[in-house]
């Protein structure tokens, strides 16, 4: 009685010394995000640097150091160009901010005149006094603003990113388990650049060719977003509607706008995506769901962003490691077997 007991009472202190540790984890995780968000961006960026500075070190001969500042630079002066870009595409549109405005009493209005003719009796004069005073162009030069914070936070990165390549000797290899981790996540983190790149250059050029404003924006979104599964590409595809509806009205072009991205995230998100990764990085959509609350509330939009990366990373060192693979199984939805069934009496 006493050993069994005690064994109760062990467990009873073992599990509340792993709740304690977890709480003090998250609140460290949330306390310091103003440098591990950065930090954590910077060491996922340096796995896609470190092969480009290696190129120019082994194969170009450059000593190391200059390796670096070319890579970093490139990397830097591709930020600042697609800032300048975005930053050019919201000032014109904050330009444009009364003629949104006055395209938007117009949609309101064909849509009240629709209720009337169906019976309804529709007061559209507070709604119409509502969108009036919205402030367009102030939201839009705030995000303006928002984009230029961004590109600061950037360099912070960047300087993150030097550090980490800088202490890294491309002559030497890691072996075992680790060189196993250190290639997959990679390789992880290669193909997901590669067709999120793919898919902000295909949206945003197709969003260009309808005329649609604010495509460059659109299009860097589509690029983020499909880092977050499913719930970014859906996001992706949408967000660029009410653009469009307001600019085109009810058209060809608005329906375009919707279905050709659509298009594009099915083909690349069902069909490229997941033969390039293979099925080892499979995630249960319950894992990404529980991923983006919880690194969404520890460091908000930003822990949103990198949920998807940060578990799948997680996931590829737990499958390497003999005694957490099943945490691993766990997170891509495979249960553990019960076991035969136990026998009748």
């Amino acid at each position: 009685m006493t050993s069994s007991g005690g064994d109760g009472n062990d467990r009873v202190v073992a599990g509340s010394l792993v709740i304690l540790a977890a709480l003090g984890i998250g609140a460290a995780l949330y306390f310091m995000r103003p440098v591990l968000v950065p930090l954590t961006l910077a060491l996922l960026l340096s796995y896609l640097v470190s092969p480009l500075v290696d190129l120019l070190q082994v194969r170009l001969r450059l000593p190391r150091a200059l390796g670096i500042v070319v890579a970093l630079v490139l990397a830097g002066g591709l930020a600042f160009a697609l800032g300048l870009l975005v930053a050019s595409s919201v000032s014109t549109v904050a330009d444009r901010g009364p003629q949104y405005q006055a395209r938007l009493v117009e949609v309101i209005d064909g849509i009240v005149q629709y209720l009337r003719s169906l019976g309804l009796p529709i007061d559209d004069t507070p709604l119409r006094q509502r969108i009036e005073a919205l402030p367009v162009t102030e939201v839009l030069m705030g995000t303006l603003n928002q984009v230029l914070s961004s590109v600061s936070t950037f360099l912070l990165v960047l300087v993150f990113v030097l550090f980490l390549v800088a202490g890294r000797t491309p002559n030497v290899h890691k072996t075992g388990v680790w060189r196993e981790i250190d290639d997959r996540v990679n390789r992880y983190l290669l193909v997901k650049l590669f067709t999120s790149a793919v898919t902000g250059i295909l949206t945003g050029g197709i969003l260009f060719l309808l005329g649609l404003d604010l495509a460059v924006v659109f299009g860097l979104l589509a690029f983020f977003m499909n880092f977050v599964p499913t719930i970014g590409g859906i996001a992706s595809v949408l967000l660029p509607l009410p653009v469009a509806y307001v600019q085109f009205g009810p058209s060809a072009t608005t329906l375009l706008v919707l279905l050709i991205p659509g298009g594009i995230q099915a083909i690349l998100g069902t069909f490229v995506e997941p033969r390039l990764t293979g099925k080892a990085l499979e995630l249960h959509p319950v894992t990404v769901l529980l991923s983006l609350i919880f690194w969404g509330v520890l460091w908000g939009i930003p822990g949103a962003f990198l949920a998807a990366p940060i578990t799948a990373v997680i996931k590829i060192v737990l499958d390497r490691i003999e005694t957490t693979r099943f945490v691993g199984d766990l997170l891509a939805g495979h249960l553990p077997d019960g076991g035969e069934p136990p026998a009748e009496p």
